[in-house]
């Protein structure tokens, strides 16, 4: 490394159990807000779900690690905070299945039954717009 590099570089948190360091500088993180059925957003709040699966609609096409998901259940004012911890593609939401495993996107069902609810969701066509698998992550308290 020359001397410029190490100049430029920000300062990062080294905190011990972090996977990977993180600026300590810079601007806050982004914060979207995603409505989430009942039935998973408890176990988002338990941090049992690990794996959030979405079409990947224009609105998410900027969404990075670090950012915040506010999940909100329809028509209630409760809502969970999440960090993303990682943002990956897929071509379908099998293939995000079988890519991520389906006890990450839900635990309390099985990869059949999981395809089953997906596709009472979403259909084909919002499908073939591409799928995101979202890592999630429950703040550090």
């Amino acid at each position: 490394m020359n001397r410029v590099s190490l100049i430029a570089e920000p300062l990062l948190d080294h905190t011990p159990g972090k996977d990977r360091p993180r600026p300590m500088t810079g601007p806050p993180p982004r914060v979207h807000e995603l409505h989430l059925y009942r039935r998973y957003f408890g176990l988002v709040a338990a941090g049992r779900k690990t794996i959030e699966g979405r079409v990947k609609y224009p609105r998410l096409a900027g969404l990075v690690a670090g950012d915040v998901i506010r999940f909100r259940t329809k028509g209630t004012e409760e809502t969970v905070d999440v960090r993303v911890a990682r943002v990956g593609e897929y071509p379908s939401f099998e293939a995000l299945l079988d890519g991520e495993g389906p006890e990450n996107v839900n635990p309390t069902a099985s990869r059949a039954q999981q395809l089953a609810q997906i596709r009472e969701i979403h259909g084909p066509e919002k499908e073939a717009l591409g799928v995101l698998a979202i890592g999630i992550e429950l703040p550090v308290p």
